[in-house]
């Protein structure tokens, strides 16, 4: 009989190919579908490796779950054709369509709690002001790293690379990336700690403080 654990990785994981299998099925651009994607190919296959070994909490598990949906959609229709960042450009009256922001805002609240879990779990570090600031920069390291990236795409790929870095003639694209992932860590992190802890907590068969 399947545990009820077992049974939630296994919806997990279904839930991960369905949307794998939406995006790429009929995705506007398949070469940027593919980069946009590539981050959910290298996530899977190490959660899978590291999950009898070191567990994460549901709570992480579910949104990394989340936020590679949000790169599955953003890869099906290139991140300026998304249909929500139209209706939500419309109704704000825009000037672009900002889902490239929900991605970027992700970006720091996602790897906010699994750096948190991690640096917990694996220092000598408490809750407290340090690993507020520590996890906080590691985001925007991670940040800085993606825009790296698409500064690279854009050297070796020149206008082939719009669909991808999705700047939609904002000059000052970069840094609200990193401002938007800077408040994703910090929300995450003002937000989630209790209940991370709480999980945490029971992981470890024992209480975690805040």
């Amino acid at each position: 009989m399947m545990t009820r654990t077992r049974g939630w990785e296994v919806a997990w994981l279904a839930a991960m190919l369905v949307g794998l299998g939406w995006s790429w099925h009929g995705a506007f651009d398949p070469g940027v579908w593919a980069m946009e994607v590539f981050p959910v190919f290298v996530v899977v296959p190490l959660l899978a490796f590291t999950r009898t070994r070191f567990p994460l909490t549901p709570l992480v598990y579910g949104l990394i779950l989340v936020h590679a949906f949000i790169l599955m959609v953003g890869g099906h229709y290139t991140y300026a054709r998304v249909p929500l960042g139209f209706w939500v450009q419309d109704w704000l009256d825009l000037s672009r369509n900002h889902y490239d922001r929900l991605g970027h805002l992700a970006q720091g609240f996602v790897p906010a709690m699994v750096a948190r879990e991690i640096l917990l779990r694996r220092t000598p570090l408490k809750p407290g002001k340090w690993l507020f600031f520590l996890v906080t920069c590691v985001c925007l390291a991670i940040s800085a790293c993606y825009e790296f990236i698409e500064w690279g795409a854009a050297l070796a790929l020149g206008q082939g690379a719009d669909e991808f870095l999705a700047t939609q003639g904002d000059p000052f694209d970069t840094q609200a990336d990193m401002f938007m992932a800077w408040v994703g860590a910090m929300a995450a992190q003002l937000l989630l700690s209790r209940w991370q802890a709480r999980q945490l907590g029971v992981l470890a068969g024992h209480a975690v403080g805040v």
